[in-house]
């Protein structure tokens, strides 16, 4: 199973001027599309004085949950180019935000399209792209005595530990590999007194 994706590993940002108009672009490393409205409203807060906040977004390794915004541009002339740029490099857990100030003479549909294209592949170009792993978290708890064989696995499939607690019934809990993680779950769950909790 494929668990791996490309995005980019910090924000980063471009700038394209046509014509007095000016295109300034930003791109995130993104979990959810809470996180995306939140930081598009930030920008929109922050470049309140902007006519335009154009973006789009690909979310999920299987790139299939995505979205493209002209906010108020010519049908298609705004959120698709952002989103080709997005697909041509093949990256998803991102969002592209371009902010566009007007200068007073009009691109025309053609012009437009390639400024918010030409925008947002400046913010992908200063951007770092980097494989990233797809973890799911895993819960299980059991008994004290177990506690080594527990941890051996832990270190053997390379698990990182989110929280753990130690009584006289023990839960860890674990980020694992979402390649791994059906067998991660079979190894476990052998351990005598050990139990998925989910």
């Amino acid at each position: 199973m494929e668990d791996t994706y490309r995005s980019i590993e910090r924000p980063s940002q471009g700038i394209y001027k046509e014509k007095g108009s000016k295109f300034l672009s930003f791109a995130y490393p993104v979990e959810n599309e809470e996180e995306i409205q939140d930081l598009v409203h930030q920008l929109k807060k922050q470049y309140h004085d902007a006519r335009h906040h154009c973006y789009a977004y690909i979310l999920g390794k299987d790139m299939k949950n995505f979205r493209s915004n002209d906010d108020g541009e010519p049908n298609h002339s705004a959120g698709d180019p952002i989103l080709g740029q997005i697909r041509s490099n093949e990256l998803t857990q991102i969002l592209i935000v371009v902010v566009r100030y007007f200068g007073g003479t009009k691109l025309g549909v053609g012009g437009l399209i390639r400024a918010y294209k030409t925008a947002a592949a400046d913010a992908i170009l200063s951007a770092e792209i980097v494989e990233k792993t797809v973890m799911v978290p895993l819960e299980f708890s059991f008994g004290y005595l177990s506690m080594d064989e527990i941890m051996r696995t832990v270190k053997r499939y390379n698990l990182k530990i989110i929280s753990q607690a130690f009584d006289n019934s023990c839960r860890i809990k674990v980020a694992c590999r979402e390649s791994q993680a059906e067998e991660v779950i079979g190894v476990l769950s052998e351990v005598p007194t050990s139990s998925q909790v989910k």
